[in-house]
């Protein structure tokens, strides 16, 4: 039972803490001009119908203003435009890669069938058959 009061005893003063506090109007502290100081302190709090408003600006169905979009507009224009440099380098890169490729294998190959050449030609044909006429003279 002693904890029942403990329990009454601490929320007694906040409920009257809260109750005090819920009809002060504003947390500002107020001015020597109680004419000029009322008008503003009336505006800290707005009314609950404003302040759901205020972050629903537009709602998902209500069509876009010209400036959302021309700014979304620039937006995918900018996104747009990095894909293309970045698959035009990555294009240009892999060009690159597969004509120094090519280049490498074609010495290959040149360096291969020269060695062939030199190895097999014994000098008493021309080294090479086209050159040859096929029917004797």
């Amino acid at each position: 039972m002693a904890w029942m009061h403990i329990i009454l005893l601490t929320l007694l003063p906040t409920i009257l803490i809260l109750t005090l506090l819920s009809e002060a109007e504003s947390a500002a502290v107020k001015d020597e001009k109680q004419g000029e100081a009322s008008a503003p302190s009336k505006r800290v709090f707005a009314p609950a119908s404003d302040a759901s408003n205020f972050f629903k600006r537009r709602g998902r169905r209500s069509p876009k203003t010209q400036a959302e979009y021309l700014a979304e507009q620039r937006v995918q224009l900018a996104a747009s435009e990095r894909r293309r440099e970045y698959y035009e380098e990555q294009s240009n890169e892999y060009e690159n890669h597969r004509e120094e490729e090519r280049d490498e294998q074609h010495e290959r190959n040149r360096e291969k069938v020269d060695q062939w050449r030199q190895y097999y030609y014994d000098g008493q044909y021309p080294r090479y058959h086209h050159y040859r006429s096929y029917y004797p003279d």
